[in-house]
């Protein structure tokens, strides 16, 4: 597989006798950009402690509590997303401006983290910004496993929680002009918006086709 899963077994077996799979953490980390979280290792037979002597072996590296990164995995641009992602839990979203972050639809760096939970899975964190809804599955994608609102979603998503119109319409003149997105679905998700919504979202359509 490779030579980080080699060296997790190794030191596993060395360290513990509760038969942790190595093969398991690494598959849940490579599909989430070499990122897992403690109860994601524990899926895998890995207790805290084991996870603990790993990362002061150096085989993993903690990236805040409870999250951590296989020490050997190429580094991530969207490191700080998968820690909020992973310190929130497995219903977390990332959505909203941290979403448009995501797809290169805005320039701005969001002061918070924007993710969107269940209404029963409000828990605040800092420097994480919570929405509460109940995402249908249609709403919802992955960018190198990390789970994100899909494109028509996170513009719904920002036009109805008040960033500017500007921001907006360029958004979406830059999704549609790069195939993230085309007017016939962008039009289907706005069913059911708000006027406002509806009218800054169809404007910047029409500006756009112009």
């Amino acid at each position: 597989m490779c030579n980080m899963s080699k060296d997790i077994r190794h030191k596993a077996h060395v360290v513990s006798s509760a038969r942790p799979d190595p093969d398991a953490l690494f598959r849940i980390a490579e599909g989430q950009a070499g990122y897992f979280a403690t109860w994601q290792a524990a899926r895998a037979g890995y207790s805290r402690s084991l996870v603990a002597h790993h990362a002061g072996s150096g085989v993993f590296e903690r990236m805040a509590t409870g999250v951590y990164r296989l020490s050997r995995y190429p580094a991530s641009d969207m490191e700080d997303l998968f820690r909020a992602w992973l310190l929130l839990g497995p219903t977390a979203v990332i959505s909203h401006e941290s979403a448009m972050t995501v797809y290169g639809l805005s320039e701005l760096v969001p002061g918070e983290m924007h993710a969107t939970v269940p209404r029963s899975a409000s828990r605040r964190r800092k420097g994480i910004r919570l929405h509460t809804a109940a995402l249908a599955s249609g709403d919802v994608t992955s960018r190198e496993g990390l789970p994100v609102t899909t494109v028509e979603r996170t513009l719904l998503d920002v036009t109805r929680t008040g960033v500017s119109p500007e921001i907006v319409e360029q958004a979406v003149r830059d999704a549609l002009e790069r195939g993230l997105t085309d007017t016939e679905r962008l039009t289907n998700a706005m069913a059911g918006a708000s006027v406002r919504t509806r009218g800054i979202l169809a404007r910047a359509m029409s500006e756009a086709s112009q």
